[in-house]
């Protein structure tokens, strides 16, 4: 694999950073405002249908006293209703202590024939399931403590990617993609932490699931969500009927870009789909380029199938989440042209399946240049996304045949051609008529817009001579892709006369699918920005920094002015130059507030002067991930949020803190803690008391035994 990925999320761009501006951990701003980042690994189930409620479990890493939730968009609220910490293993010695006190009680209850008290018996529910989530070692401490949130989606809320994130005493996590989808959802009964595997004891680790759970059965159309454990199959039993023109769509990479501590770095989900005799009708590991597998099959005749999904390697985890979509689905396969120009309504052809009668989604005429995300509407059914490309440059088409120089179609510069590399070891030429000192660029927009063209340029002479060529050029702005595919070349040419631009597939593949847009020009010197994190943490009154990344394209070396644009009320953040030739720099929003409730949202705009104009960008929200250990991506995000927090003063108990014992009730005996054992075990008693894990009786008794105990030191005897 190529050293650079690109990694779909969010309907945006997954940036594997490669070269001398790759970032440092997205963890720097934060440690600049003096905390760690809270952050979420995943969220489970990943999504939810229209006009429903669902419970969602998001495992992360410092979210303590996590109590709000947000959903990016309209249509979506949260609400947090528990959180389960990591325990340490003196809490869960403590509410095990608790729990038989309370199973004895009940048992006597019984045993005189007395009315069991529901309470007690709603307390010991309470602290079993506590206790039944609790693993001592968790696989992956970055995803150890749960919070449990209720997400309701309106009836009307536009389907699609969402961001979620929470809130708590660290302040806002990081964004995770959460789907509004429009089919009936079922979901696999979540995972518990995962323990951590000891090399040659593996098996120990296991998730033992009883035989009910293998295998679930569902109707169709409907959205399935199951989680992976080590070394497991989930299975699904449908029924079907012939002629049905079917869809498996799944999204696993897609919703947890990266795996911590993980090689690749991914969950690679496989897919293979059987007939009631066991016969394998269709297989997938990838969808083209993309790792989230999709599956296609004419139904051959009614009856059950089974459709399986795993890990490639067979690992698993609780993060290792998936949504597969079944059904007669609108699905687009490509689309020709790939965009269109500036203030012109695009006249796109579709291919895929079950897209008759289908309405299109586009950008208006007069979107600017940019990659939009476009869709097709089946009778109110949403397909997948695709990217469609718009610019300000003449547009063209290529004609065919145009495979040799001989045959080079003309071309006037500057100018995109669409096109299509239409069959395997298809060359498509085109001339250009140049002077002596042109400055020349040739680009490849194709796998940037899910085209399954690995496209290949090269430049020659009119005597055939090489100039210049290319195959893979990183692109620190674009994604969807596992890697950087797309061609650019750059050249000055040397003398007046015809040159020759070739483009083909490296690997000679070609077909319907293979299209491309090729842009030759003089250079355009332009920029683009991503700003990391995309949640901002302030401490009251004080400031934090992000860190702007600027992306250099066709030679663009000038200095790029940031700043903060409508501050909400209580911020100020002063203005910030790129140098030329510098890449990224920090910029510091200072907050003159104590502490806030919501977030409020950032505007991050650059600005830079090419010649007689001035060129404005807007910066990308991004989080800055590691893939297996060594390579760095930026993550785009939908929002830049930022949160001011009073760490200091902390939330308010939960609980009133029953009255202490009388002097007559304390109890008697040795010293069981230090002096410096008492502070530690008061908080952790005070924790679990205001988690609702402590009864008021038990805590007043075991705050009394730290009060008491722990008035004087214990007597340790002395080596002789």
């Amino acid at each position: 694999m190529d050293k650079s990925t690109w990694i779909p999320i969010l309907g945006l761009t997954l940036v594997l950073v490669a070269g001398p501006w790759a970032p440092a951990p997205s963890a720097t701003a934060q440690r600049a405002s003096g905390q760690s980042a809270p952050y979420i690994g995943f969220v489970y189930p990943a999504g939810g249908q229209q006009g429903t409620t669902v419970e969602v479990r998001l495992g992360g890493q410092r979210i303590d006293g996590a109590h709000a939730a947000l959903v990016s968009g309209e249509g979506v609220s949260a609400e947090v209703s528990q959180f389960y910490r990591k325990l340490s293993n003196q809490e869960v010695t403590l509410l095990r202590e608790q729990l038989r006190e309370l199973r004895g009680e009940v048992a006597q209850q019984k045993k005189a024939k007395q009315e069991v008290d529901e309470a007690t018996e709603q307390f010991i529910v309470r602290l079993e399931k506590r206790i039944g989530e609790w693993v001592n070692r968790p696989a992956c401490e970055a995803v150890s403590s749960i919070a449990l949130v209720k997400v309701t989606i309106d009836r009307d809320a536009e389907p699609g990617a969402r961001e979620i994130r929470l809130i708590g005493a660290r302040g806002l996590t990081n964004p995770m993609v959460f789907h509004v989808g429009q089919l009936p959802e079922s979901s696999r009964k979540p995972m518990l932490t995962s323990p951590f595997q000891v090399l040659g004891k593996e098996a120990l680790a296991q998730r033992k699931r009883p035989a009910e759970e293998i295998e679930s059965r569902i109707e169709l159309p409907c959205t399935v969500n199951g989680q992976i454990a080590s070394g497991e199959v989930n299975r699904y039993r449908f029924e079907a009927r012939a002629g049905q023109r079917l869809v498996i769509s799944t999204k696993a990479r897609e919703l947890v870009p990266f795996i911590a501590d993980a090689v690749p770095g991914w969950f690679q989900p496989v897919m293979a789909l059987y007939d009631s005799d066991g016969r394998e009708l269709a297989f997938n590991d990838d969808y083209r380029f993309k790792p989230d597998p999709t599956l296609f099959l004419d139904v051959p005749r009614d009856g059950e199938y089974v459709l399986t999904i795993t890990d490639a390697l067979y690992r698993g985890r609780e993060d290792f989440v998936y949504r597969i979509s079944i059904g007669q689905l609108p699905f687009v396969t490509s689309v020709f042209p790939l965009g269109s120009r500036s203030g012109q309504t695009p006249d796109v052809e579709l291919f895929g399946r079950n897209l008759e009668q289908t309405q299109l989604s586009l950008p208006s005429p007069d979107a600017a240049p940019e990659i939009y995300q476009a869709v097709a509407d089946v009778d109110g059914l949403a397909s997948n996304t695709f990217p469609l490309a718009v610019d300000a440059l003449p547009e063209g088409l290529d004609r065919e045949p145009n495979n040799r120089p001989a045959d080079a179609q003309p071309v006037k510069l500057p100018i995109i051609i669409n096109g299509r590399i239409d069959r395997p070891d298809d060359w498509d030429v085109f001339k250009i008529t140049a002077n002596a000192g042109d400055r020349i660029v040739a680009e490849v927009h194709a796998r940037r817009l899910d085209s399954a063209l690995d496209s290949m340029l090269k430049v020659t002479d009119s005597s055939g001579k090489p100039l210049a060529h290319n195959d893979d050029h990183i692109d620190a702005a674009a994604g969807l892709n596992t890697h950087h595919a797309d061609s650019y070349v750059a050249i000055t040419l040397p003398e007046d006369g015809d040159y020759f631009v070739h483009l083909g597939d490296t690997t000679r593949d070609g077909g319907p699918e293979h299209g491309y847009r090729l842009r030759l020009s003089r250079p355009r010197p332009d920029f683009a920005l991503r700003v990391v994190p995309s949640s901002l943490n302030l401490r009251g009154k004080s400031a934090a920094a992000v860190t702007v990344y600027a992306i250099r394209r066709d030679g663009f070396e000038g200095p790029i002015n940031l700043n903060v644009e409508d501050l909400p009320d209580g911020f100020t953040a002063a203005p910030v130059t790129l140098k030329a030739h510098q890449n990224e720099a920090k910029l510091f929003v200072r907050s003159h507030r104590n502490n806030m409730d919501q977030p409020v949202d950032l505007t991050i705009v650059g600005r830079a002067k090419m010649l007689h104009r001035t060129v404005t960008h807007p910066a990308v929200p991004a989080e800055d991930r590691m893939q297996a250990f060594l390579w760095r991506h930026l993550v785009p995000a939908q929002d830049l949020k930022a949160l001011v927090i009073n760490a200091a003063a902390g939330r308010p108990p939960t609980r009133v803190r029953p009255p202490k014992l009388e002097p007559k009730d304390l109890p008697t005996g040795p010293p069981q803690f230090s002096k410096n054992q008492v502070a530690g075990r008061l908080r952790q008693l005070n924790l679990l008391f205001d988690e609702w894990l402590l009864t008021d009786d038990f805590y007043r008794r075991k705050v009394a035994q730290c009060e008491v105990f722990g008035a004087a030191e214990p007597v340790v005897a002395k080596k002789k």
